[in-house]
């Protein structure tokens, strides 16, 4: 079970785009993660008429390691680590470390 998933509202700790707020795109098995407006970059694409890709200047969101990330608690309106805590139930869930509120309110 990973601490951050694909959909999941996240600050960036470092780097130019320090203290924004964005959705997780993709998460990818090598500990890094792709999140929705920040860490963008520019790629010059070739023209590909048989797949119908027009070429020039794209700008995409480029990988972000998960260390440089950290889930937005909407509690405290910060940044915060995740733990996980087993239910009665058995099921495994993710927690906020900071006040223990569940991560997924289902």
């Amino acid at each position: 079970m990973n601490k951050i998933r694909k959909g999941d509202m996240v600050v960036l700790i470092t780097g130019r785009d320090k203290g924004r707020k964005g959705a997780v795109i993709e998460v990818m098995g090598d500990d890094r993660v792709r999140v929705e407006g920040l860490n963008m970059s520019k790629k010059h694409q070739r023209p590909n008429p048989q797949m119908g890709v027009q070429g020039g200047i794209i700008e995409r969101e480029a990988p972000l390691h998960v260390s440089n990330v950290l889930v937005f608690n909407p509690a405290t309106q910060k940044g915060d680590r995740v733990g996980f805590k087993a239910l009665e139930n058995g099921r495994k869930v993710r927690v906020f470390k900071s006040n223990k509120e569940m991560v997924d309110a289902k």
